[in-house]
């Protein structure tokens, strides 16, 4: 069996000598531990078994979660791509404040355990940063996490934003912190990240760029294909429409499944989202509707316990165009989220329209 452990490696502070020290340690802590750290105890006892996979699930925020095995060998070529890219080496302080149920947690434990980091837990809350006076060369959060730890990151050197996307508003309000953050682009399929873009500093950019030994194509279609022979045996085709820049870079537009055709007009809703975060305070996403002259019309779907009128908008719909503006405002008390924070969008709007 290999080991997929690093010598330094450290958990809250505690050393361990050998595999099966660790491997007991997490035993137990699957056993005897509080909230997520039973998934840590899980998963660093899956890692260190004799199988040559891991098995992991998706969100389920665009269907039903699913589980797919992930080969060792490349989980831990991900993980070394992150530690290369970002310079995370030995002894790097990190902070695992997501949940190691899913891939995102798991990874960070990956990174440590084979980099040899310094690696401290938390619960997967709002505000992991709120409880510590430790400061951390690396964290990785959602941006939930983000929009609730801003006063609070000048405890964290260098921060990864994934599981959903940064708002216009939100990545405004990074701008002048000293924390390095950078947004990613990844999925479950594709062990985590594999490209990455600047949120602030001189470097901020809209355009993704890919991890080393990884590069882009399109289908016909618009949608992007991933081309990563260290991480996944054959292309990646994914249902996310992007503009490619390069063969290595790219800028997202929106998922294929979500464009609204409206009067003959592809509309990706993700793009009218970008511009509504900045004047809308409240949950909220873009969908469609059936109309008679148009095939679909754009509607606004907030979460909200009240119904507003649609005329308490006309000033915050003039940063849209005018085949982007909502025909309609759809309100409804309670989204429904994945474990992950993602909206439901599918099953918010069954509930709305009965299909």
């Amino acid at each position: 069996m290999k080991s997929w452990l690093h010598p330094e490696f450290k958990l809250n502070g505690k050393s361990f000598v050998s595999v099966d020290i660790l491997r007991r340690y997490a035993h137990n802590l699957s056993k005897k531990g509080i909230g997520d750290e039973i998934a840590i105890g899980n998963f660093i006892y899956e890692w260190l078994n004799d199988k040559d996979f891991i098995q992991v699930k998706t969100s389920g925020s665009t269907g039903t979660p699913k589980q797919i095995d992930l080969k060792k060998e490349q989980v831990f070529n991900s993980a070394s791509a992150t530690v290369n890219y970002f310079n995370l080496k030995e002894g790097t302080k990190a902070l695992l404040c997501l949940s190691s149920e899913y891939i995102a947690g798991k990874m960070m434990l990956v990174r440590a355990m084979t980099a040899g980091w310094d690696l401290y837990t938390t619960s997967p809350e709002k505000k992991p940063l709120e409880i510590s006076d430790e400061v951390f060369d690396f964290a990785a959060m959602v941006p939930y996490q983000v929009f609730h730890s801003l006063s609070d990151f000048h405890k964290v050197k260098k921060l990864i934003v994934g599981g959903g996307a940064v708002s216009w508003d939100l990545e405004e309000k990074l701008q002048g912190l000293n924390t390095e953050v950078f947004a990613t682009y990844g999925m479950t399929e594709t062990i985590s990240h594999i490209a990455v873009r600047p949120l602030n500093g001189p470097e901020r950019s809209p355009i993704f760029v890919a991890l080393p030994e990884i590069s882009f194509l399109q289908t016909e279609a618009g949608c992007l294909q991933i081309s990563a022979p260290a991480i996944a045996d054959d292309f990646v085709t994914t249902n996310d429409v992007v503009e490619l820049v390069s063969p290595t870079s790219f800028k997202f537009l929106g998922r294929i499944d979500n464009v609204i055709n409206t009067g003959g007009i592809k509309v990706h809703p993700e793009l009218i989202e970008g511009k509504l975060s900045p004047h809308l305070k409240l949950p909220f996403f873009i969908a469609s509707e059936e109309n008679a002259a148009l095939g679909e019309q754009i509607v606004l779907i907030v979460e909200s316990e009240q119904q507003l009128p649609l005329e308490d908008f006309s000033k915050i719909f003039e940063f849209l165009s005018s085949y982007e503006r909502p025909k309609r405002i759809l309100s409804t008390p309670h989204f429904a989220y994945t474990e992950t924070a993602k909206i439901k969008r599918g099953e918010v709007l069954r509930k709305l329209f009965g299909h």
